[in-house]
């Protein structure tokens, strides 16, 4: 943000609405009147809003609001959250406890707060029986019901069948 700003002698306009270190209107006078205010402070002139007509600049310390802004920005990055795509892939005449292993793994990434692909892949001429699939796809949602919601339903791609699963938040 703070790179699209001028300060001081960047200010190019003849005259400019001022605004005190303290907020406070200080009304349009020539840029040089202004630059000199700012300098008898010991603060720079920054121009906050250059659309205007004339254009808005206030006394700051520059030094200070570029520091703070850049403490805002890291805090904002820090927060935020970047949601991965896991993926379980099943067959569809997979067994009990291999189909328990892996919705298990599915609960595990939905709690850690990532979105989950549930892939069943078809060999040969499983693919005639994409219902299979399909009540698998159901049986995987129904078991993770509690915690995630379905965000893409179960779709034949070639000899895939998709299904993405998004953690209620």
């Amino acid at each position: 943000m703070s790179k699209d700003l001028r300060v001081n002698g960047e200010i190019r306009t003849r005259d400019v609405r001022l605004v005190g270190a303290d907020g406070q209107q200080l009304g349009v006078m020539p840029t040089r009147e202004a630059l000199r205010l700012a300098q008898e402070q010991g603060m720079d002139l920054v121009e906050v809003a250059p659309t205007a007509r004339p254009p808005v600049c206030r006394i700051m310390d520059f030094g200070k609001y570029k520091y703070e802004q850049s403490k805002r920005e890291r805090e904002a990055r820090k927060k935020q959250r970047i949601i991965n795509i896991k993926e379980v892939k099943l067959r569809p005449n997979i067994e009990e406890h291999d189909f328990q292993v892996k919705t298990r793994n599915a609960i595990r990434f939905l709690e850690d707060g990532d979105k989950v692909k549930v892939t069943i892949m078809f060999r040969g001429r499983e693919i005639a029986h994409a219902d299979l699939g399909l009540k698998l796809c159901h049986r995987v949602a129904d078991q993770v019901a509690d915690l995630a919601s379905i965000e893409k339903p179960p779709k034949v791609e070639g000899r895939n069948m998709t299904m993405i699963l998004a953690p209620k938040s």
